[in-house]
């Protein structure tokens, strides 16, 4: 026991052997390993907890319903995959020896994997901060945010395509208590302090220090109230900045057609087809029947390999990134809808 933590170690498994640099550093640096004895339970079935599970060292055994087993030994090719993926959990999981594995935060890994496939554009549209982005990656750290997660995938690129760069020398205020909220801020280089002043203390009182990545101004833009604190910077440094009307639009979920599982198979009867946006890898691990297979990072590069007479039903784990991938392809005339909740959400039989 005791494998050390790598990424050389995260890009074992699928899909995160898929992930670009700075994402498998930063989710290297929010993972670690554990351990279970042998003969403890890992998984129950009918788990619903939102996580991802890969075996580093030592066997699992699975268990179905009907009492049939399998054993995943680490290093196979099963173990590449997460272990009992399906949601509901189709299996209980057991250690069948002394273990060591990896638990994912599910919807983060799903950001990840969507801002892998659609981020190439961003860094290269906002060449001004692309060093900054290489050395301090600040555009990771602002996705692995809960905020951040709930923003529609399909409005991520508009999103970063909209920000404006503002730098800032030491002792610049951003924003000041009592004015109108007029953008959203995300630090890119350099720390700021948040102060507020109360009638005892006119010069403020300190309530936090932010830094790269974190963000700030989104309260008085949702509540349409006035700036609560003051904003001011400690370093020479630099904000991202996105207005209060493309917050509030970008925000919001883009009009997309959903279908369920009924009518999507409804859908294919009637000449539709399946689009898979997932890696290879992940389709390869299981798909629909007939399903084409075209990663969202590709769809812009394929796009004249597709039908316009064709009704696509477009696919992935959760729906994230078939909603960007629909919606990429919506914009360019094509007929297509989103299977909801993706295909996690499909019952198992």
């Amino acid at each position: 026991m005791g494998t050390p933590l790598t990424t050389q170690l995260l890009k074992r498994f699928v899909p995160l052997d898929s992930l670009k640099r700075q994402n498998l550093d930063a989710l290297c640096r929010k993972t670690r390993i554990s351990e279970l004895e042998q003969g403890r339970i890992l998984l129950k079935q009918g788990d619903d907890e939102q996580r991802i599970i890969y075996l580093v060292s030592g066997n699992l055994l699975l268990t179905d319903k009907d009492g049939d087993t399998i054993v995943i030994e680490s290093g196979s090719e099963e173990a590449r995959k997460p272990i009992a993926e399906a949601i509901p959990r189709r299996y209980a999981v057991a250690t069948a020896t002394n273990v060591e594995f990896i638990s994912l935060d599910a919807d983060l890994l799903d950001v990840m994997l969507t801002w892998d496939q659609t981020g190439t554009y961003e860094v290269n549209d906002l060449g001004t901060i692309e060093e900054k982005v290489e050395t301090q990656d600040w555009m990771t750290v602002l996705l692995q945010t809960r905020a951040f997660q709930k923003i529609p995938a399909s409005n991520i690129q508009a999103i970063f395509m909209r920000m404006q760069q503002i730098d800032y020398a030491a002792g610049d205020t951003i924003i000041k208590q009592g004015d109108e909220g007029d953008f959203f801020y995300v630090i890119t280089a350099g720390s700021c302090a948040v102060t507020r002043e109360t009638p005892l203390n006119k010069d403020g009182i300190r309530l936090a220090e932010l830094e790269v990545g974190d963000t700030f101004g989104e309260e008085a833009l949702i509540s349409e109230n006035k700036r609560n604190a003051t904003v001011s910077m400690l370093t020479a440094g630099s904000v991202m900045r996105l207005s209060k009307g493309d917050f509030h639009s970008l925000l919001k979920e883009p009009t997309l057609e959903k279908v369920n599982y009924q009518q999507a198979k409804e859908t294919i009867a009637n000449g539709g087809k399946w689009l898979d946006v997932r890696l290879p890898s992940e389709f390869e691990s299981a798909h629909e029947a007939d399903a084409l297979n075209v990663p969202l990072y590709f769809i812009r590069l394929k796009l004249n390999t597709l039908s316009p007479d064709t009704r696509y039903v477009v696919c992935c784990d959760t729906g994230r990134r078939s909603s960007a991938a629909a919606f990429i392809l919506t914009e360019k005339g094509y007929n297509a809808c989103v299977l909801e909740n993706g295909l996690k959400s499909i019952e198992q039989e």
